[in-house]
């Protein structure tokens, strides 16, 4: 059973030694497979001349090598059931009358796949690799054959990044061979070509080991363009779990730069020192780390709440997203004699039913309120005005338009109608305003006022998406414990959620019984107190993460302990499609 996260609810602080400190021994399992593990199949073909097709070639010639030695060869020439043109003959010494009697390739593409094998750990290796493989995969689909799964290595991308111009004035194999001091010289026949390219190849990776090329997935990546010094400290991932959880970049002076997280955290990091990284921040970030530290966790959701924890946390300078995840408002009617709506970060988890939101901006939060206040015709002044008007007091320019009933000088009692429309979006209740809107989103359609229906439509988004979201979000808020369970492969996850926050995750795997391992979770997981501000216990963004868990198919509830269930009611916001207006065209 996994160790329940650290509370960071108020009164509490993540302990962050937890996450400090070596993750253990490195082992070979952890670095991946080693290049001398790896089985190199070095082909290289003599065709027509033309492009591929099904019969274009007329040679294979193959070396499969592993460790430096030599595992097999293939050699063979094929008809190709047509003339071989002279200027190919020139080239190669390969005459049609040579290949009369050499068999078809139906036979020899069979053979050969069967010689190359379906490995993914095999590498398929040729000089100007597009050149070849392209003739290879046309002949593998003319033949209806499938395509092993093999990843594709060309030696002339991997020379122009370890030989400098003045090594070798070009790429070709002939003149790499020379440089490599090859054994066996091209001859433009496919086996001497073969195994010509097997000697420039171990020259290349006896040259890419200094730069931290030493495993098959630094190999696939290493003629990307990627500096050598960010490359070379790739070994900082060396010794990382293969396993869900949470990485954290480590700066010159001790500090945490950026917190990372994936389902296997070693493979993730390894991304970081290739051209699978092309985020100039990121790179900076990179070329500036001094280790990498890491922290398993039993589930990848335990995973991405201690991500967003730790980035609340610690702040780090390279992480823009979730930096402060508690700054989501909430739209409120103020108690007062003539009440308005009012934009708050602190709402009483008392009053969250009776509110609306959060918002994921304070822009999305004005726009909402800017609609309410229109449609229940409420006033958008923020001054306290009193019941009774002052004798000397003037209306603003609202009043004019006709979209404030000017309190702030009219005499009368309270819309009490207006309110209660307004309390009742606030609640969640949509319909009314939904109708209402769409008649003006359709009226200014129809005049093809399409500027102005962009922001009413985005002013009704703002209203229904806080709307979808608080109705998902508050039975879970509000809820003392859920337990929950969900199955993965073969393997049962197992969450405690308190109040809206991850309080504890497990994993039953084998014979275990999930109910069972649920009940310990629960009673080993830190306690979280009811909170005493909306979204108190977690930020808002954690609360969605969990939500988004409990809501997939295959996730089953153990326990609620709440006062709703968590469940849409029937008339929910959900129901509605968010509008759109197109230019031109009647609205949608």
């Amino acid at each position: 059973m996994k160790e329940p996260l650290n509370s960071t609810a108020p009164g509490h602080r993540l302990e962050l030694d937890r996450y400090r400190g070596p993750v253990g021994q490195l082992s070979f399992d952890d670095l991946g497979l080693p290049l001398e593990n790896v089985t190199f199949v070095v082909v290289d073909l003599e065709t027509t001349g033309g492009k591929p097709e099904l019969h274009s070639i007329t040679e294979f010639g193959a070396v499969k090598v592993r460790g430096g030695e030599l595992v097999g060869e293939f050699a063979t020439l094929v008809n190709p059931g047509v003339p071989i043109p002279p200027f190919i003959t020139v080239l190669t010494g390969i005459t049609t009358a040579m290949t009369i009697e050499a068999p078809d390739i139906s036979a020899v593409m069979p053979a050969f796949l069967e010689f190359l094998g379906s490995d993914p750990n095999t590498v398929l290796v040729a000089h100007n690799a597009r050149f070849d493989v392209g003739h290879l995969k046309a002949a593998a689909a003319g033949l209806e054959l499938p395509w092993p799964r093999v990843k594709i290595l060309d030696t002339v991308k991997l020379a122009r990044r370890v030989f400098t111009r003045d090594e070798a004035p070009n790429v070709k194999l002939g003149t790499l061979a020379r440089i490599c001091n090859a054994t066996t010289s091209p001859t433009h026949r496919a086996l001497d070509d073969a195994r010509a390219t097997v000697d420039v190849l171990h020259t290349i990776l006896g040259r890419l080991g200094p730069l931290g090329v030493t495993h098959l997935d630094d190999l696939v990546t290493a003629s990307d363009p990627v500096p050598a010094a960010r490359r070379r400290k790739s070994n900082l991932a060396d010794g990382l779990p293969h396993t869900p959880g949470v990485y954290r970049f480590i700066g010159p002076d001790h500090d945490v730069m950026y917190v990372g997280t994936s389902v296997n955290i070693y493979k993730r990091v390894r991304q970081y020192f290739t051209a699978a990284e092309n985020r100039k921040r990121i790179a900076e970030m990179v070329d500036l780390a001094v280790s990498v530290e890491a922290t398993s966790t039993a589930t990848v959701l335990e995973a991405s709440v201690l991500e967003l924890r730790l980035i609340a946390e610690l702040d780090p300078p390279y992480n823009r997203r979730s930096r402060h995840p508690e700054r989501r408002p909430w739209l409120v009617l103020t108690d007062e004699p003539h009440p308005r709506l009012k934009a708050t970060h602190s709402l009483s988890a008392s009053n969250a039913p009776t509110s609306l939101g959060p918002f994921t901006s304070l822009g999305q939060a004005k726009r909402a309120g800017e609609l309410i206040a229109d449609v229940a015709s409420l006033r958008t002044c923020t001054k306290r005005l009193p019941l009774t008007p002052a004798s000397r007091s003037s209306a603003c320019h609202l009043q004019a338009m006709g979209k404030c009933a000017a309190p702030c000088v009219v005499s009368g009692e309270v819309d009490r109608a207006a309110l209660e429309d307004t309390r009742a979006i606030l609640r969640g209740e949509s319909d009314p305003l939904w109708t209402t809107q769409m008649e003006r989103l359709t009226a200014l359609a129809q005049q093809e006022r399409f500027e102005q229906a962009a922001v009413e439509r985005d002013r009704l988004t703002s209203v229904i998406a806080a709307q979808r979201r608080k109705e998902r979000l508050l039975p879970l808020l509000q809820a003392r414990q859920v337990i929950a369970v969900c199955k993965e492969e073969q393997r049962w996850e197992i969450v405690v959620i308190r109040y809206g926050r991850l309080a504890g995750s497990a994993v039953a795997q084998g014979e275990e019984d999930p109910p069972s391992v649920a009940a310990g979770l629960a009673a080993s997981c830190h306690d979280v107190p009811q909170p005493e501000f909306a979204c108190g216990a977690a930020p808002v963004e954690e609360t969605e993460m969990l939500l988004k868990w409990l809501w997939k198919p295959n996730t089953r509830l153990l326990e609620c302990d709440g006062p709703l269930p968590l469940a849409l009611p029937r008339n929910a916001a959900a129901r509605h499609d968010l509008p759109k207006v197109r230019s031109g065209v009647e609205l949608d």
